[in-house]
């Protein structure tokens, strides 16, 4: 779940030119991929958004699809492992679950990156990056709710639920944002899904804590 938007930023010396890194075009190709999709991915104005010129370019990568696979491990290392680094602080998993949807939500309406590689998935390069993504995402939440007591193949089940819950939220919100709680109302919101996502099932099969 991609919560931390990275913006490529200029140079702060206000003319000399920073001596970029990788990391840097990388960054900078994943905020272009957000806000225009794959074929915004272009080394002439990415360089001039840096402040610098192609041949810092040509330093770090042989070719533009080079370019897109770093911007796609940056995606998956802020998006999704610093992420869960993060969520991991808390011991509870209850509460891991609503501050990562929480995280997610808040963020989903700002950061249009997954919404733009969901729509890029014919690409080879974004559609095994989103394979990975994906698989990595829907295990780690499906093991939230085994951590809660719940049978291994009903956690699966709930860590689907849980994740197609957020790219739904995720797509519309950038397709009809007005049509979705904010502020206090959306922490309500993610309450509410969080306690939906948890609850017993019909006829009181639930986790092995709450049979218990």
């Amino acid at each position: 779940m991609d919560m931390a938007p990275q913006q490529a930023k200029a140079p702060r010396d206000g003319g000399a030119r920073q001596r970029l890194t990788a990391k840097d075009w990388a960054d900078a190709a994943l905020t272009a991929m957000g806000e225009g999709g794959l074929a915004a991915v272009a080394v002439e104005p990415l360089a001039a958004r840096l402040g610098t010129t192609k041949g810092s370019f040509y330093w770090h990568f042989t070719n533009r699809n080079a370019l897109i696979e770093a911007a796609l491990d940056r995606w998956e290392e802020v998006g999704t492992e610093a992420v869960i680094t993060e969520v991991e602080a808390e011991p509870d998993p209850g509460e891991r679950l609503r501050r990562l949807l929480l995280r997610a939500t808040n963020w989903s309406a700002a950061d249009p990156r997954d919404a733009s590689l969901l729509a890029s998935a014919a690409h080879p390069g974004v559609a095994a990056a989103l394979a990975r993504v994906t698989t990595r995402r829907l295990g780690y939440i499906a093991a939230l709710f085994t951590d809660m007591g719940f049978p291994e193949e009903e956690a699966r089940s709930r860590g689907l639920l849980a994740y197609t819950a957020y790219l739904g939220h995720t797509q519309l919100g950038h397709a009809v944002p007005q049509s979705l709680p904010a502020g206090a109302a959306r922490d309500r919101y993610v309450d509410a899904v969080v306690e939906t996502l948890v609850r017993p099932l019909n006829g009181g099969e639930g986790s092995e804590n709450e049979r218990t």
